[in-house]
Parts: structure tokens; C-alpha cells; sequence
């Protein structure tokens, strides 16, 4: 069968039924919807790739938020071992520079932000050990009697 059978046979009514729907104010859209359907019949294999690769970088992503979970509570543990070794030394006696309370006061201050950001974070080990430094500062500024180097 030839085409100019198959129009003379029917084909071509079909044809010119499916325009006829196309154009009409109707919301049916016979073209678009083969056309879909061939798209998606032709692409099959890269859709599923695709849909493969999604898969995969939402499990990547996952796994890097883990780890940055992870990373992140280790430098707070760090902020938090440096915090307790300054106040251990300050019960010590061990005399620090302005600067070096300077330096802890930021590390306190970036330990508590992460506190309180995440609150399922235990920080009951260095409550303390922050009002020391504190307080010791305090003292400090007033008699000002911070360790000068030579």
C-alpha cells in the first residue's frame, strides 16, 4: 500500500480528523500527545539513565551531608578541647597575654554559635570552663595584668 492508497483508503480522514481536534477550542491535543508518546519511546533508555543519575546525586548529596554533620562536630569537639586546656591552664596559674584571651574569646564565641545552632549538641563540658575564662578576663582588664612578653 502506497500513500496515495492509504490516503484514498481512510488514512488521510484520520489525518485530517486529528488536525481537526488539534485546532478546535477543545483542550484535546492528539499531536502533542503522539509526539509525547514517540518522545518518550525513543528516549527510554536515556530517561532511565537520568532518572539513574538523580538517584545517585541525591544519595551523593546525602552522603556529603553526613559528612559535613560529621566534620562539623569534630571542629566544635576541637573548639571545646581548646576551650578546657586554656581554663585548665588558667587554674594553673599559667599567665596569658591580652591577645591570647583575644583568641580564645573568638574560639568561645564561634563554640557557642554552633551550640546553639544545634541544639542536640552536648556542651555541658565547657559551660563552665567559659565563665572562668570569662571571669579571669574580666579580672584581668581591671587590674591590668596580663602576661607582657619581653
Amino acid at each position: 500500500m502506497n500513500i496515495g492508497e492509504w490516503v484514498a483508503g481512510g488514512g488521510g480522514i484520520i489525518v485530517l480528523l486529528l488536525s481537526f481536534i488539534q485546532v478546535a477550542p477543545f483542550k484535546v491535543n492528539p499531536w502533542s500527545a503522539i509526539a509525547k508518546g514517540l518522545g518518550k519511546a525513543i528516549n527510554a533508555d536515556v530517561l532511565k539513565e537520568l532518572e539513574e543519575v538523580k538517584r545517585t546525586q541525591q544519595e551523593t548529596q546525602a552522603q556529603l551531608a553526613d559528612r559535613v554533620h560529621v566534620e562539623d562536630e569534630r571542629h566544635a569537639d576541637a573548639q571545646r578541647k581548646q576551650i578546657l586546656g586554656f581554663n585548665v591552664e588558667l587554674m594553673r596559674n599559667i599567665k596569658h597575654t591580652r591577645e591570647d584571651f583575644i583568641e580564645i574569646l573568638a574560639v568561645i564565641d564561634s563554640y557557642e554559635e554552633y551550640c546553639r545552632d544545634h541544639e542536640d549538641y552536648k556542651n555541658n563540658r565547657a559551660v563552665y570552663a567559659v565563665k572562668n575564662i570569662g571571669r579571669v578576663y574580666e579580672e584581668r582588664l581591671e587590674k591590668n595584668d596580663f602576661y607582657k612578653a619581653d
